[in-house]
């Protein structure tokens, strides 16, 4: 946020290598917030226990965009809700990959 507070939202994760790969638009909140500070906090819950959960801390390293940053979003799409492509795409968007590494993570059971 502009005060500098976090910004929180549920997203789609995906790992690659040792790193953590979100997907949003350029110049949406999250990706404006990353541009100015990169630090970032993830915590993960379990679907099954909610009880058990991961958190990450880290920062974005790179952002992606493109054709890869776009064909990523429909792998999202494919993972989290079984559809080819990602539905709510707004026209004229360009997607983009924030690539995180961790720098401390926790898991609590």
């Amino acid at each position: 946020m502009k005060d500098g507070s976090p910004h929180v939202t549920p997203t789609w994760v995906d790992i690659e290598d040792d790193n953590i790969l979100i997907n949003t638009a350029l110049g949406r909140i999250k990706q404006t917030n990353i541009s100015r500070d990169p630090r970032i906090a993830l915590s993960i819950i379990d679907q099954d226990n909610q009880y058990e959960m991961v958190t990450i801390r880290g920062k974005v390293t790179e952002q992606i965009t493109g054709d890869v940053a776009e064909k990523h979003i429909d792998k999202l799409a494919r993972k989290y809700i079984n559809q080819d492509k990602y539905p709510r795409r707004s026209k004229n968007e360009q997607r983009v990959i924030l690539k995180i590494k961790p720098e401390k993570i926790f898991h609590m059971k």
